[in-house]
C-alpha cells in the first residue's frame, strides 16, 4: 500500500523470498535491520515474538542505534507493553520517536487496507504518521502513551479467544444435533450472535480449511503475554487461561502453523468427533 501511494520503501526479511514480491514492485532490499535504519526516516516492523522485536530494535544490528535524529520507529508486532516502553525510552535517548501500533484484521484486513490499528506513544508523532496508517487501516485510534497500543491489542486478543471457543462449540453442537451447518450459519449470523469470526471463519472451519490468516503459535504467544500482564495487575482471567490451554493443546497436536480457527479440531478431538464433517 505504501508503494502504491508513491513512497520510497526499503524492506528486510530474514527470509528474502518473502520480500521478493515487494522488490518486484519497486521496493529496495536491505541486508539487515540496521541497513534499513541507515536509509529510512520512518521504520515499520512486524515480526513474530518479543525476542524478535528486541533484536530488530535493540540488538547488535538493531535499528535504533543507526537512525538519524528525528526519525520514527513503529512496531506493529503484538508484543509486550513493557518492551514497547523500553523501546520508547531508548529511542527517546537517541532523539528518535517511537510508537507501538499492533493491528487486528488478519490477512484479509492487511490485503484490503481495513486493519484496525491501535497506537501507543506521543500524540504529535501519531498525527505525523497518520497518513501512513490510513493507507493500511480503516480504524486508527491513538490509545495513549507508550505501551497503550499493546495493552489494547491484548484486550482484542482476549475478546477473540473467548469468541473462538464459543464459535467452535456452537458448530460442534449444531453438528451433533444433526443440523445443517450451512443453514445454521445463515440463521445465526444475522442475529445477536453475529460476529466477524462467524462471518469469516465458520465456513472455512466446516470445510476443514485451516490455512492461516493468523498462526495459532502467534495467538498462543499473545494470550501468554496477556496472562502475564493480568498476573502483574493481580487480575484473574480464568476464561483466557482456559482458551490458552486449549490452544496449547492444539499446538501439541501439530497445529501451531494453522489458523486460529483450527481450534475446532482440538475441541472435536475431546468429544471424539470426526472433523471436518463428512460430506
Amino acid at each position: 500500500h505504501l508503494l502504491k501511494a508513491g513512497y520510497s520503501v526499503t524492506v528486510y526479511s530474514r527470509t528474502r523470498e518473502r520480500a521478493e514480491g515487494l522488490v518486484e514492485k519497486g521496493a529496495a532490499w536491505a541486508e539487515s535491520p540496521d541497513a534499513v535504519g541507515r536509509c529510512s526516516d520512518v521504520v515499520i516492523s512486524m515480526v513474530g515474538f518479543p525476542a524478535d522485536v528486541r533484536a530488530v530494535f535493540l540488538g547488535s544490528h538493531g535499528v535504533i542505534s543507526h537512525l538519524k535524529p528525528g526519525s520514527i520507529v513503529i512496531d506493529m508486532t503484538t508484543s509486550e507493553p513493557s518492551l514497547a516502553v523500553e523501546i520508547y525510552t531508548q529511542a527517546h535517548a537517541k532523539t528518535v520517536a517511537s510508537l507501538d501500533a499492533p493491528v487486528s484484521g488478519g490477512d484479509i484486513g492487511a490485503k484490503n487496507a481495513t486493519l484496525s490499528i491501535m497506537v501507543g506513544g506521543d500524540a504529535d508523532i501519531f498525527e505525523c504518521v497518520r497518513p501512513f496508517f490510513s493507507l493500511m487501516g480503516s480504524t486508527i485510534v491513538h490509545q495513549g502513551g507508550p505501551g497503550a497500543g499493546q495493552h489494547t491489542k491484548l484486550v482484542n486478543q482476549t475478546l477473540i479467544a473467548g469468541g473462538m471457543i464459543g464459535l467452535c462449540e456452537a458448530l460442534l453442537y449444531a453438528y451433533k444435533a444433526g443440523l445443517d451447518l450451512e443453514s445454521v450459519i445463515a440463521s445465526v449470523s444475522q442475529g445477536a450472535a453475529g460476529s466477524w469470526a462467524l462471518t469469516n471463519y465458520s465456513r472455512r472451519m466446516c470445510e476443514g480449511n485451516f490455512d492461516p490468516g493468523f498462526f495459532v503459535e502467534h495467538f498462543s504467544k499473545d494470550m501468554a503475554i496477556a496472562l502475564a500482564e493480568a498476573r502483574r495487575m493481580k487480575l484473574s482471567m480464568p476464561g483466557l487461561a482456559l482458551a490458552h490451554q486449549l490452544y496449547v493443546a492444539l499446538e501439541a497436536q501439530g497445529g501451531g502453523r494453522q489458523g486460529i480457527h483450527a481450534l475446532v479440531r482440538a475441541l472435536a478431538d475431546i468429544s471424539r468427533i470426526e472433523w471436518p464433517p463428512p460430506r
